[in-house]
């Protein structure tokens, strides 16, 4: 993580897409929802929710995809040279849902504070004992 003005910054694999987080993470978590695991090869995906106004692309512009068969479809943005998925933006949210290993210090996201979707956990996906695990998503109220 490069901390100058504690600023995150990351990207994709190629570099081809850089982005930079000014805005403290308003969520982490982990996702074992059946669509992060094909995004993720099979485990769960790990995340930090990032208003906004806190989260700017500084180099290159995504390309987009979202479902048209799906009644309040996600969009996701990835890389369109190399493919790695950066964000996903939700219709009722107005925040990126921040992909961790695209960070250029992953270690900076600290850990998740909760496990999410476990509807869908696997087998073979871990989760901590100690970390509060819901089927779906959390209550926002």
């Amino acid at each position: 993580m490069e901390m100058s003005r504690n600023i995150l910054t990351g990207g994709c694999y190629c570099g081809a897409l850089r982005y930079e987080v000014t805005a403290k993470p308003v969520f982490k978590a982990q996702c074992h929802c059946r669509e992060c695991q094909y995004f993720s090869g099979g485990g769960p995906n790990y995340f930090m929710v990032i208003p906004n106004e806190g989260f700017a692309y500084t180099l290159g512009t995504p390309a987009t995809f979202t479902r048209d068969d799906l009644e309040a479809p996600v969009t996701r943005e990835f890389c369109p040279a190399c493919g790695t998925h950066i964000t996903t933006r939700r219709p009722d949210m107005a925040a990126a849902v921040l992909k961790i290993g695209t960070l250029n210090d992953p270690a900076a996201f600290g850990g998740p504070k909760a496990a999410i979707y476990t509807v869908d956990l696997q087998p073979f996906h871990s989760v901590p004992q100690d970390l509060p695990a819901f089927e779906r998503l959390p209550d926002r109220s």
